[in-house]
């Protein structure tokens, strides 16, 4: 069958212009979806101070990381896509729970700069413009109406960026960051609830039965609810995709902040013996940024011929977070 344009002028240039943005919509859908690539932090961190090595003390290689990781968020291929009413953006998945992924890991790094790092004990005030970043963060990830959730995260971003002049400011007292195992063991516990979590739905892409373990074997122990003593969990089918995206989303944030860390708590880590743990969740998570080679999110149960690559990400997930628990104890115990 031979495909054939109307030959009226007018419906002959309609149809071009049609089929145009057909293919316009379809190429921007891929460019849209390119994942970011990772950056050096080391350098980002040493451009953000003006190529001055004296003043990337503790603290400014995490929070110029931070401040990196929200500026691609918002300027990658496309721009900031969660919140967007038009195609081929509304039509996308994968990339908006990419951000969403991103989004949390920024949101738990923020709270920790805000409630741990920067103070030097609880009774210690807290920055004014951490104060006013963390809760612009936590905005709605897809508000497109005003305030849209770019505005927000730009502005949380600016504040962030005052925060980080200040701190690069040998002469400012008010902005400081103590690297002290304490705090960067209290972000880990953090690190570990969310990359749990992910774990868990990552492995319900095969139905699973599981015995209810939540309140453990405490004699005392309660829920809000009485909850039976096993059930079967299972991710939707339509959704399998999504959370296997958040998880690579996240992953690739954590992973540029674990490098950041790596730099500013290195004495910390080497006292406490815990940097090859460090180094070792850093290599797990690294193999969760493996090009996907496959078109489709295959979801493949048990030993089957079809691959499932939410199981091979939960491994990966899985690993760096009991590599992160046994840091956390180090840091903790060590």
């Amino acid at each position: 069958m031979k495909l054939s344009l109307p030959s009226h002028p007018i419906a002959y240039a309609l149809s071009v212009f049609v089929l145009a943005l057909l293919l316009l919509n379809v190429a921007l859908f891929f460019y849209y979806n390119d994942e970011p690539a990772l950056f050096d932090v080391d350098a980002a961190a040493l451009e953000r101070a003006g190529g001055d090595a004296d003043k990337v003390w503790p603290g400014v290689t995490l929070t110029s990381t931070l401040d990196k990781v929200v500026d691609t968020l918002l300027h990658k291929h496309g721009g900031y896509l969660s919140n967007d009413v038009l195609p081929p953006s509304v039509f996308m998945d994968n990339m908006p729970n990419w951000e969403f992924g991103v989004v949390s890991q920024v949101r738990d790094l923020a709270k920790s700069l805000r409630n741990d790092m920067t103070r030097s004990r609880t009774q210690s005030r807290e920055d004014a413009d951490l104060a006013e970043a963390e809760p612009l963060f936590n905005y709605q990830n897809d508000a497109w109406l005003l305030p849209s959730t770019e505005s927000e995260y730009k502005q949380g971003q600016e504040h962030l960026e005052r925060f980080l002049t200040r701190l690069m400011d040998e002469n400012d007292q008010n902005a400081q960051f103590y690297a002290r195992a304490d705090n960067l063991a209290e972000w880990l516990a953090l690190v570990e609830k969310r990359l749990g979590s992910l774990s868990q739905r990552l492995s319900a892409s095969v139905a699973q039965e599981r015995y209810n373990v939540d309140i453990g074997a405490s004699a005392t122990a309660a829920g809000s609810t009485d909850e039976r003593a096993s059930f079967t969990v299972k991710t939707p089918w339509l959704e399998i995709d999504d959370v296997f995206y958040e998880a690579r989303g996240s992953a690739w944030a954590l992973l540029l902040f674990l490098r950041a860390v790596e730099t500013d708590f290195k004495p910390v880590l080497v006292d406490k013996n815990a940097l090859a743990s460090l180094q070792q969740v850093i290599r797990e998570l690294e193999a969760t940024q493996d090009r996907v080679w496959s078109p489709l999110i295959l979801n493949g149960s048990g030993f089957a011929f079809v691959a499932n690559h939410s199981i091979t990400m939960a491994s990966y997930i899985s690993r760096a977070n009991a590599a992160l628990r046994d840091l956390r104890l180090l840091l903790e115990q060590g």
